[in-house]
This record gives C-alpha cells, structure tokens and sequence, in this order.
C-alpha cells in the first residue's frame, strides 16, 4: 500500500506487536515471561518476571534460547517479498528497552543508580540474545537491511544522561550493530524521543538509518538534524504524528509532507518518508492518503495494492477454494 518495506520482528517486539488480540482485556504471556495486556488498542505489560527478583534471582534469569529458531522462522513470509521489496529483520528491543521489560522501569532505573555493575550485565545478556538473532537472521535471509532498537529517550530528553548511556548501553548496541556491518545489511536503528546527544554515537557504531524521528521533541527538527548529520546518516520518519497528521487539513498534510521531502532530499537523497510514530486510528483517511499523494502515491493505486492483498490473503486462508 505504498510501503516498500517487507520486515518482521524475531525478538520480543514480537510478542508486542504480532501478537493481536481481539478484545479489550485479553492477556499472553511471552517466551521471556513478561505478560501482555491488550489496553486501548495496544499490548502493554502487565506483568515483568524480575520485578520481585533478588539479585542472585535475576543473575540466574535465562532468556529464551530454545525458541531462537521459532523466532527466526517468522521472517519465513517475509522473505517471499524479496524480488519486489526492501527486506528487514527486526532484533530489537536490543539492551535497556528489553531489560525493563523483564524489570519493570522503575526498577531498571534504580539498578543502574545503584548497581550499575548487575544493570551492566543484564545489558550485556539482553544484547547477547539480539546478537544471536542477528547472527542467525543474516546468515539466514537475504536482508538489506538489520532493525536494532532500544528506546533510551522521552519526549523532553534522554531517560539517562548520554554519560550514562555511552558507559553502560553504547557498547553493547555496538555489538549488535556490528553484525550487519559484518554481514553486509545496512543498519537501522529505532528510538523514540529526544535522543539528539546520542546520534554522532549511533554514527560512529555504525548505524545508518535513524528511525523514527520524533520531530516535535526538542533537538529532533528533521531538517535541522539533516544539515548536522546527513552526510552520515540517513532518516526515516519525521512527518509528525501529534499534530499535523492526526488534527491537521488535508492540505495542511500535503504542504506539510511536501516541505519535509523536499528539505530531507535536497543533496540527492538519504532520507525514507514515514510518520514520525506509529499513526494514531483517530486520524483522517484522507490525511494518510495526502501523505502518500505527495510521495507520488495515489490513492487509487493504493487501492489496487490493498485489493491485491486482500486476494493473496484470501488464497492463503482457502488454498483449496483457489486452486491451490
């Protein structure tokens, strides 16, 4: 429908977002023991396996190894993309994201405050498991690109000082970025917020596309990070999603949209037009569809695509209602 990107997610963004239940209220509980809820519309955690852990009790916590090629397994139909699109492999949450979802936040915090030696560890064996998945993902598959991520920044500012978080996050990141550098896949990286102090680091571990450009929190103006950082990295993102998106005109969208190509491609190129968050259900149809008509994407051709994947859908449901 527009998108020319085919990717999945093998780590626990998985039991996230591909996991969907129907009805409000409705729980699963993941291969790492975290429990989900769906509220509102979204999985959120209700339950995190180390909240109550000792420290011995969270030293001897083991991740979920014997499910890695299970999880591998879900790139399978993604795969079948790979002649007509740009393929990814999602790994993330890499370090601190996966860490507080086994910890709960508040915990995670209060361990690198206190015992920045057992947060450091537990850092280190959150990206161990990515970098098995990475490993394996690219060894596997045909990717373009490898998806890392790990949400370290709020709206207002990073949730650690970049100190904290070159000290006990940046090297463990640089591991798993360093596969696809290996492996040959571009690498991108995804994390919400104001995380403007950190990008040069990003740059220098090797990450090529920063993903998604929250652009209405501070230092994250994608134009202004495209004349600081765009001869080193590329964006994905940026066309904002709390405002104009959702609340704005049609043609407040369009002129919006066309501002934001045209300032993010004026050297040539390095930048992915996307919204700069997930895109809220409230929003107009019609503000998605002048988003994509700005980008050269009709709204009829976008109808043709769905139509298409409602088809092949539908095959897949009753092979044998379609001759297959």
């Amino acid at each position: 429908m527009g998108d020319d990107v085919r990717q999945t997610w093998v780590n626990n963004n998985y039991a996230m977002e591909g996991i969907v239940h129907e009805h409000e209220g409705e729980s699963h509980l993941d291969f790492w023991g975290v429990e989900w809820t769906k509220q509102l519309g979204f999985n959120q955690i209700t339950g995190f396996p180390l909240a109550r852990a000792s420290r011995e009790e969270i030293l001897r916590y083991r991740f979920p190894t014997e499910h890695l090629p299970e999880l591998l397994r879900l790139m399978l139909p993604v795969m079948e993309f790979q002649q007509d699109y740009f393929i990814g492999c999602d790994v993330s949450p890499c370090a601190f994201e996966m860490y507080w979802r086994l910890r709960g936040m508040e915990n995670a915090m209060l361990d690198i405050a206190t015992d920045p030696d057992l947060a450091d560890e537990m850092f280190r064996r959150c990206a161990d498991f990515a970098l098995e998945l990475s490993q394996a993902a690219c060894a596997q598959f045909a990717l373009d690109w490898l998806w890392t991520g790990d949400d370290v920044a709020s709206q207002l500012a990073m949730m650690m000082s970049p100190q904290t978080w070159r000290l006990l996050i940046k090297p463990h990141l640089a591991r798993v970025a360093a596969v696809g550098k290996r492996q040959g896949p571009w690498v991108a990286y995804h994390c919400c917020g104001a995380l403007k102090p950190v990008i040069p680091d990003l740059i220098e571990i090797g990450v090529d596309v920063l993903n998604p450009v929250q652009c209405t929190c501070p230092g994250m103006d994608p134009l202004d990070l495209k004349v600081e950082f765009g001869k080193q990295i590329s964006f994905m993102g940026g066309v904002d999603t709390q405002g104009v998106l959702p609340s704005g005109t049609v043609e407040e969208v369009r002129r919006a949209t066309a501002h934001l190509i045209a300032g993010m491609t004026s050297d040539g190129g390095g930048y992915i037009l996307a919204a700069s968050h997930t895109i809220p259900p409230e929003t107009p149809d019609d503000n998605i569809f002048a988003m994509y008509t700005e980008a050269g994407i009709s709204r009829g051709e976008i109808f043709d695509r769905a139509a298409q994947i409602r088809a092949r859908m539908a095959v897949e449901r009753n092979p044998d209602e379609h001759g297959g």
